[in-house]
């Protein structure tokens, strides 16, 4: 499980660390996608195998199932994280996240998601009351 909210930076080859409490999960293989939010999702590999196993039963005769599996696939990277924890972050899913030298790495259950740090602070700042009320609307008696 992914958890917390760290503030790497990208050096000049698109590289960063990842958080030490990420690297185990993540060690073995991993797979970097573009996420709906203008930001990176992060998968283990396993996970984003199955994730994918699920898309692909979904039928392609509808436009928006074709178009989910295109941007998915057509956005996804396989790496393996260096023998120091890092991790390079190809230059188009770099452009389309918008990440300069500072970055917001933040745990999202079971994944770890990438943001541009003005970016990040955006969207946190305007989800702080939409979480208040959520709750019982989207997991009702959580």
């Amino acid at each position: 499980m992914f958890l917390g909210t760290h503030t790497p930076k990208i050096d000049e080859k698109g590289r960063f660390f990842l958080p030490a409490k990420f690297r185990d999960e993540l060690a073995d293989g991993l797979v970097i996608t573009r996420s709906q939010d203008r930001c990176l999702a992060i998968y283990p590999t396993a996970t984003f195998v199955e994730m994918t196993k699920q898309v692909s039963t979904a039928p392609t005769t509808l436009k928006q199932v074709r178009d989910f599996q295109r941007m998915l696939a057509a956005g996804a990277s396989d790496e393996t994280p260096d023998k120091q924890g890092r991790v390079t972050i190809p230059p188009q899913l770099r452009s389309y996240a918008g990440l300069e030298s500072q970055i917001v790495v933040v745990g999202a259950i079971n994944r770890v998601e990438v943001w541009d740090v003005a970016a990040w602070e955006e969207y946190s700042a305007q989800q702080e009351s939409v979480f208040a009320e959520m709750n019982e609307e989207v997991f009702p008696g959580l």
